[in-house]
C-alpha cells in the first residue's frame, strides 16, 4: 500500500505495515462498536428487565461475589441511568466512531493530525458516560480501557512516519 505525499508532488511513500494493520483493525473495531452500540441502544429496556428478573429469582444468592457485583443492585442502577441517557450516550458513541474512522483515514495518508483526531474519538466516548452515569460506571468498565490504551500507544509509535 502506498500513499501520495502531499508535500512532494509525484513522490509516493509506502505506508508502514504496522500503521496499515492498525488502521485496518481500527476500521473493524469501529464497525463492531457501531453495531454493538446500536444493538445496546435498541435493547436497553430488555437488559434492565433481565437484570431485574435475575435479582428477583434469587439465583444471585449462591453466585460468587464478582457475579453479584456484575448483576447486583449497583449494576441495575447503572443500567437504568444508561437507559435514561441512551440518546446522548448514542450520540457520543457515534461521534467517537466517526472521529476514529476519520483519524485512521488521515493516518493512512500519513497525516499526523489523524492521530489527534483518533485520540479524541477514542478518549471522549470512554469518559463522557461518567457525566451521565457517574464514576461508578468506570469501576465496572475499567477492562474496556485495555484496547484503546494499547492502540493509542501503538499509533503513538507510528507518529515518526507522519507529517
Amino acid at each position: 500500500m502506498s500513499t501520495q505525499d502531499p508535500f512532494v508532488t509525484g513522490e509516493t511513500t509506502k505506508l508502514p505495515s504496522m500503521l496499515n494493520v492498525l488502521t485496518i483493525l481500527t476500521f473493524i473495531g469501529s464497525g463492531v462498536t457501531l453495531v454493538s452500540g446500536l444493538w445496546n441502544f435498541a435493547r436497553g429496556k430488555k437488559g434492565i428487565e433481565e437484570l431485574e428478573k435475575l435479582q428477583d429469582s434469587g439465583q444471585l444468592d449462591s453466585a460468587p461475589d464478582f457475579v453479584k457485583k456484575m448483576a447486583g443492585p449497583e449494576a441495575l442502577a447503572n443500567a437504568r441511568l444508561m437507559y435514561e441517557n441512551r440518546i446522548p450516550l448514542l450520540i457520543i458513541m457515534l461521534v467517537g466512531v466517526v472521529l476514529c474512522v476519520y483519524g485512521a483515514m488521515q493516518m493512512r495518508k500519513l497525516q499526523k493530525t489523524g492521530f489527534y483526531t483518533y485520540l479524541i474519538g477514542e478518549v471522549v466516548p470512554i469518559f463522557a458516560p461518567m457525566i451521565f452515569v457517574g464514576a461508578a460506571y468506570m469501576g465496572g468498565m475499567a477492562w474496556m480501557l485495555i484496547f484503546p490504551v494499547v492502540f493509542i500507544i501503538l499509533y503513538f509509535t507510528q507518529l515518526k512516519y507522519m507529517k
